[in-house]
């Protein structure tokens, strides 16, 4: 069972989802504004936040910032349908995944379960590629000896890549492998967590020597 913080304004919709969730085996805690969410989430820290984005007072964007820079708690947002502005920001802002609303049960569940199933993996060895040091057995990553904190999205994202170094892999690939999401899916989740993970691990993230872009392909991680 895993601890949810569900920050939603709207009554009808944050009811009816903690209680669809809570049958699905999660333990819901509930917040109606940006505020409160961020004294509910410093109070007890949860396994996940599910974060509506069009709050009053603090919005869910500063919302979600703010729960980044705190540590690496995943964030799933829930956005209107087709709402591009909602989709970058949230994604930029942070978020690991998003769910359009109306938000069905089964879906959310579906997504708060891949998220959560991120930070673990078949048992790998210890992998050593120039200063950066990967640990799937311990959830590790280090550069240059430092531990460096990831997101479990981007902690998987970076064991998918590393796996086969210098192996492309598309958008599409990358989003059924990390996200598992069955479908022609959204190439923005992909490209906002490369560019956060670059940002952690790479000397000069416009230069990436780790995460690699192929044009026209995809990602592929630097051969060593």
């Amino acid at each position: 069972m895993a601890s949810i913080l569900l920050i939603e304004d709207d009554p009808l919709v944050r009811r009816g989802l903690q209680l669809a969730l809570s049958r699905h085996g999660h333990g819901v805690r509930t917040a109606e504004t940006g505020e409160d969410g961020l004294r509910e989430f410093r109070s007890s820290t949860p396994d996940l936040v599910v974060l509506d984005l069009m709050l009053p007072g603090i919005d869910g964007f500063e919302v979600c910032r703010r729960i980044r820079t705190a540590g690496e708690v995943p964030v799933i947002m829930l956005t209107a349908r087709g709402d591009d502005f909602d989709v970058v920001g949230g994604l930029a802002a942070g978020a690991d995944d998003y769910v359009v609303k109306p938000a069905r049960p089964t879906v959310l569940d579906a997504r708060i379960r891949a998220v959560l199933r991120r930070g673990t993996g078949p048992a790998e060895g210890r992998r050593v590629h120039r200063d950066l040091a990967i640990d799937p057995v311990a959830v590790t990553v280090s550069l240059r000896g430092e531990p460096v904190p990831l997101t479990p999205t981007e902690l998987r994202l970076l064991l998918t890549l590393s796996r086969a170094p210098g192996r492309v892999f598309s958008r599409q690939q990358l989003l059924e492998q990390v996200w598992e999401h069955d479908y022609l899916g959204d190439s923005r989740l992909v490209d906002n967590c490369v560019q956060r993970l670059r940002a952690k691990i790479e000397t000069e993230p416009a230069a990436p020597e780790y995460v690699q872009t192929v044009r026209g392909f995809g990602y592929r991680f630097g051969p060593v």
